[in-house]
């Protein structure tokens, strides 16, 4: 019988996430992982094999769960748009500053150059847009868009404009990413919202 592990996988993931939350790939080590896990490193490599496999692992983790993520975050609010709205902040989140968003898109080369790393990543990036188009559905049934929008071409303005937002404001730095991010999505969604009745025409 096996013994059990002192320290679970989860817990692991948790100690690399922390430590590539403060550096960049090429700036940390399995033993770092290890030390703020509370093991030693022999015991990661025996684990995982090597620093890449872990990195592997985590994201194949976190592309797991995305899903379950969305739909937990399109049941928190009554209003569709609010929860698109919620979402675009969330993404918002990895720029809180322009050195911040620079120590993101480190792992995103990662993310788009690796082989293997990139099957987790273009699922979790489906996911997203899948969660997009979900939401803006029911914006329309709602009420909240107009009849006739074109529901997948709009989540992929959507999805553009929000990334593309990220790498304008870090451009320019002026004021926060996530105000960036609220006045381009509004920009985008503003054309498809449905006017109230008894609301006047915009001059």
């Amino acid at each position: 019988m096996a013994r059990p592990r002192k320290v679970s996988d989860d817990a692991v993931f948790e100690a690399a996430f922390r430590v590539m939350q403060v550096r960049g790939p090429a700036e940390w080590t399995l033993a770092d992982v290890a030390a703020e896990a509370g093991l030693t490193a022999g015991a990661l490599v025996q684990r995982y094999g090597s620093k890449r496999a872990l990195q592997v692992e985590l994201i194949a983790r976190f592309a797991e769960g995305i899903e379950g993520m969305y739909d937990a975050l399109r049941a928190r609010y009554a209003s569709p748009l609010a929860a698109v709205r919620a979402y675009a902040a969330q993404v918002a989140c990895l720029a809180e500053t322009p050195e911040g968003f620079a120590h993101h898109l480190d792992y995103l080369k990662l993310d788009l150059t690796d082989t293997e790393m990139r099957v987790h990543f273009r699922r979790q990036a489906e996911a997203a847009r899948a969660f997009l188009r979900e939401a803006l559905k029911d914006a329309v049934a709602a009420g909240e868009l107009k009849r006739g929008t074109d529901v997948r071409a709009l989540a992929r303005m959507v999805e553009t404009a929000i990334t593309g937002s990220l790498f304008t404001w870090a451009t320019y730095r002026e004021g926060k990413a996530d105000g960036w991010v609220r006045r381009d999505l509004n920009a985008v969604l503003a054309p498809h919202l449905r006017r109230k009745p008894g609301a006047s025409a915009a001059r």
